[in-house]
């Protein structure tokens, strides 16, 4: 399936079905279009190869980012609701994406470990109250000169203040926050 077509299907049925759910843990809390494509230029512009995103969702967000890698670019993927996870496979066929992509099951915590060191760029999109405890995992498997973007930056300003106080006392760690989307965090890591 044309990965344009996808991306627009995806991206309206995550509005409408998100309209009418009224239960958190079944939305897809899909990223907007223009973060989508906010990230698919920072994947290029950092040249990116090994991504690692905390939040799969039904894999809308994760189009973005393999589509935007070179051919030897890979996606490694976190989620734990397993209805999700068998949406997003399907989504990442379609695309033909598949083969770029690495799924994940279950809890960040847990399988932060099974991951490569000297990632190059974390989309982090997820339980917000689980941040601050993942902080320093997330940031020694981040390579130097790589990025971290957090989603929800400004929707959500509240629920990330530990996770913003932890990065404001790191010296290596410097931030830019960009009002596209829900809010978007980068962190640079020198």
């Amino acid at each position: 399936m044309d990965l344009e077509i996808l991306l627009n299907d995806l991206e309206q049925l995550g509005i409408k079905h998100d309209e009418v759910q009224s239960k958190r843990s079944k939305k897809y809390l899909n990223i907007t279009r223009d973060t989508g494509e906010f990230l698919a230029v920072l994947i290029k512009a950092t040249n990116a190869k090994t991504v690692l995103e905390i939040g799969t969702s039904n894999g809308y967000s994760t189009l973005w980012l393999a589509s935007s890698l070179p051919d030897d670019g890979h996606v490694f993927t976190i989620e734990n609701n397993s209805c999700k996870i068998d949406e997003a496979s399907e989504n990442f066929r379609k695309a033909g994406l598949d083969s770029k992509i690495t799924q994940l099951d279950g809890d960040v915590v847990d399988l932060l470990a099974e991951l490569p060191q000297n990632i190059d760029f974390i989309f982090l999109d997820a339980d917000r109250s689980q941040y601050l405890a993942i902080a320093e995992q997330l940031f020694s498997l981040l390579r130097e000169g790589g990025l971290l973007v957090c989603d929800n930056a400004v929707s959500h300003k509240e629920e990330l203040e530990g996770f913003n106080a932890w990065i404001a006392n790191q010296s290596n760690l410097s931030t830019s926050l960009v009002p596209v989307g829900k809010g978007e965090l980068l962190v640079y890591k020198a």
